[in-house]
């Protein structure tokens, strides 16, 4: 398991101190140390070779992320799908339109208030769940990458994003509105657009229904940010 230390993000950063660019710790018992990249670009680079779990094997493109890359608000999603392997950008298929659409409907761009991720960057097989290991392996990654974008706001869409970042194991229906401190961050699980797709009702109390209601407490926190600063 990686150490609490590799995974903190208030380590001062030592750029290319411990870890050289150009090689990636296949193991991932090796930590990939805080501060070691200091744009996106060297993290795809490092993503589309990397090996430390099974899942590099098999795929067509590493997945880094769209948008801002000084967005207040990051969104982290679990794993790529086939439409994501094969562009290597996040939500591009019927989820992430229909993301677009939400974010939209408050006002708020993947142009200019957001930055999108996933968990881990490369597809599994049939589009199963990462498990705690292949999750754990990619997470120096994902850390590097809120340190780069330094949002003040994370989304986390469904459970393996949650549990990924924060660790909290509560289902996304338990949890979901609410607003968690990590990291002096603000963190709010959302129902994963899939879910959304699957349950296309629009009454009070449905999926979607709540996701309306989470949406805009989230522009609510943006705009009281945008306010302060």
């Amino acid at each position: 398991m990686p150490s609490d230390k590799q995974l903190s993000l208030f380590d001062e950063p030592n750029f290319g101190a411990s870890l050289q660019r150009d090689s990636i710790p296949n193991d991932a018992k090796i930590p990939i140390p805080p501060g070691t990249y200091e744009t996106m670009e060297q993290i795809a680079e490092h993503c589309n070779r990397c090996h430390r779990c099974e899942l590099g094997k098999n795929r067509q493109n590493a997945v880094i992320g769209r948008g801002n890359l000084q967005a207040p608000i990051m969104i982290i999603g679990e794993a790529p799908g086939q439409n994501e392997d094969e562009t290597g950008l996040p939500f591009v298929g019927r989820s992430g339109q229909l993301l677009d659409k939400i974010l939209e409907s408050v006002g708020l761009s993947t142009e200019r208030d957001v930055f999108i991720c996933n968990v881990n960057k490369c597809r599994p097989p049939d589009n199963r769940t990462p498990t705690p290991k292949e999750r754990d392996a990619c997470k120096p990654y994902l850390l590097e990458q809120i340190r780069i974008v330094n949002p003040q706001i994370i989304l986390l869409t469904g459970a393996t994003a949650l549990k990924g970042l924060t660790g909290e194991k509560q289902a996304i229906s338990k949890i979901r509105g609410q607003w968690i401190e990590w990291e002096g961050r603000q963190c709010m699980a959302i129902f994963h657009p899939s879910y959304l797709l699957r349950n296309p009702s629009r009454e009070p109390g449905s999926p979607k229904w709540l996701m309306w209601q989470d949406i805009q407490i989230v522009k609510a926190k943006f705009d009281e940010f945008k306010t302060l600063n």
